[in-house]
Parts: C-alpha cells; structure tokens; sequence
C-alpha cells in the first residue's frame, strides 16, 4: 500500500510542477504543493518502503526527476506551448524628437493626427 501512495504522491507532484511552470503564473500554491508532495514521495519511500526494498529510496529520487524531465519535454513538444506563446512580430517605430525638429512643429503634427479626416463626397 505504501508503494501505491509514494507513486499517487510522485504523479500528482510532478501534475502540480508543470501546472505550475506552464499554467499558472508565480509561484503559488501548485508550486508548493508540487514540491511538498515530490519531497513526501521520496521521503515515504526512503523511511516506510526502504526496509523491505533497500534501493526504494533511491529509485524514487531518480523516477522523480525523470518524470519531471519527461513531463517538461513532453509539454514543450505539445500543441500547448504555441497556443501560449507570442509569435507576433511587431516592426513600426515612432519618431518622437528627431535632431533638428522643433517642438512646436510636433504640436502641430499631433494635433493635425487627431482632427477627424473627411470623407470624400460621393458623386451620384
């Protein structure tokens, strides 16, 4: 029964990291959460599943990290990442003070941008 709760402990830690990391943003509750259930994972089979298997321990510790390692990857390779992630490229720029350009003559340019523009009659 032990092993099963080091393993449910194990999966839900490594679900609540990569919530973490991908999801939500900072580092909040599925963060802690995530890093409190790994090190209860791994400190249960160090102390209740060690005695009967001696290398529990260790192959907790390992089966930790190479799950977070898979789950990282595999989120990466996923649909998900370019959904999240911004593909725009923005190419404008703004002259704001160009060396010989007098600031009265941006007022005006200014105020000549937000006075509406006409429409052309149409000729019927």
């Amino acid at each position: 029964m032990d092993i099963v709760i080091v393993l449910i402990l194990l999966v839900f830690g490594v679900v609540m990291l990569v919530a973490e990391l991908f999801l939500l943003p900072g580092f909040g509750a599925a963060g802690i959460a995530g890093v409190l259930s790994l090190a209860a994972a791994v400190t249960m089979a160090y102390v209740r599943v060690a005695p009967v298997y001696p290398w529990a321990g260790h192959a907790t510790l390992a089966l930790a990290v190479v799950l977070l390692i898979i789950a990282v990857w595999w989120f990466f390779r996923s649909k998900a990442v370019e959904k999240m992630a911004l593909d725009t490229t923005i190419s404008s720029s703004v002259e704001l003070a160009a060396p010989g350009r007098k600031i009265e003559k941006l007022e005006q340019e200014a105020e000549q941008m937000n006075q509406p523009t006409k429409k052309p009659a149409k000729k019927s």
